[in-house]
């Protein structure tokens, strides 16, 4: 065997062997995290059978169906996407758009409600682009899907005359919201942002899922290659942590020290960053996406206080 044969034939090895799954791991990490491969996929139903997740969608059932004569179906177009939600119209001038994380649905919304209700706020919860009945296949974490939800807001505002919008998000909803309030053509009458779990960036979010594999940096950038392939967008770039500072609308800041993903000493530089009208408040109990179900009383009373900065 020539030398050259040698050579090609050893780098064919390695390639098989480092090369290969340094490409596919990734890309199906991706596809499985990112991707909605079918409409069972991010549906409304509970994304997952835990008894903790089991206990707040049964809250969510319940909730929705005490208030199920103000119910309404909704739904908008925005950027070539027909996006479908629920509107609990209580008649008020004020309203809350909750926005879930990444695989749910606008179901799991409604456990975010009640101290919405009683502070005198309608509530629309919606199926994010490609989640639930909405159509869509990627999910760019917030970067896209900010502008429905100002279209969601301009629907409010124009259809049911709501004079001011308050947004409630979770993990990726809490990027999206601040996108939204970030944005040139953001409208004065939305007033501020409710954020649980919000990360400083996607790309560490990924780390932190990452930490168990090594070398984890080779598949991390090619995550996030495929991330920006796909969707257009850089979630480095514009990342909540490079962003924040720019706000002008208050925000409140909710973590939880037993979060792996958003990192409680990441949430102290996100409030550090940020310029505007802030709130922090930490919690010592549940794991990421479960602070209320574990501190139910304090959750809605920071709710509560941070809604009184907006008057009637």
């Amino acid at each position: 065997m020539e030398v050259w044969q040698i050579i090609l034939l050893f780098a064919g090895i390695v390639f098989i062997l480092w090369g290969l799954p340094l490409l596919l791991v990734p890309y199906f990490l991706y596809r499985a995290l990112l991707v909605r491969t079918s409409p069972k996929k991010w549906s409304r139903e509970c994304s997952k059978k835990d008894d903790e997740h089991l206990k707040m969608y049964a809250e969510c059932d319940e909730w929705e169906k005490r208030y199920l004569s103000f119910k309404q179906e909704v739904s908008i177009q925005n950027e070539g996407f027909k996006l479908y939600g629920e509107y609990m119209n209580f008649g008020h001038k004020k309203a809350v758009i909750i926005i879930a994380g990444r695989s749910e649905g606008c179901k799991y919304c409604y456990y975010f409600a009640e101290p919405y209700r009683k502070a005198g706020y309608n509530v629309l919860v919606i199926d994010n682009r490609a989640h639930g009945l909405s159509e869509g296949k990627y999910n760019s974490v917030g970067l896209k899907e900010y502008s429905d939800i100002l279209a969601w807001s301009k629907m409010l505002h124009e259809q049911f005359s709501v004079e001011q919008i308050v947004l409630h998000g979770i993990c990726i909803g809490a990027a999206t919201g601040l996108y939204a309030l970030l944005a040139e053509n953001c409208p004065s009458y939305i007033k501020g942002l409710v954020s649980e779990g919000m990360y400083d960036g996607f790309d560490q979010v990924i780390k932190n899922h990452l930490l168990e594999f090594k070398p984890y940096f080779p598949c991390l950038n090619m995550f996030m290659f495929y991330f920006r392939l796909f969707t257009g967008t850089n979630a480095k770039k514009n990342a909540p942590i490079k962003v924040i500072h720019k706000l002008k609308q208050p925000i409140l800041l909710m973590y939880t020290t037993e979060d792996l993903y958003s990192r409680p000493e990441k949430a102290k530089l996100l409030y550090e960053k940020c310029n505007s009208d802030k709130t922090i408040v930490e919690f010592n109990k549940g794991v990421h996406s479960r602070i209320r179900i574990n501190n139910t009383e304090k959750y809605d009373q920071s709710v509560a206080e941070f809604l009184k900065k907006f008057k009637d």
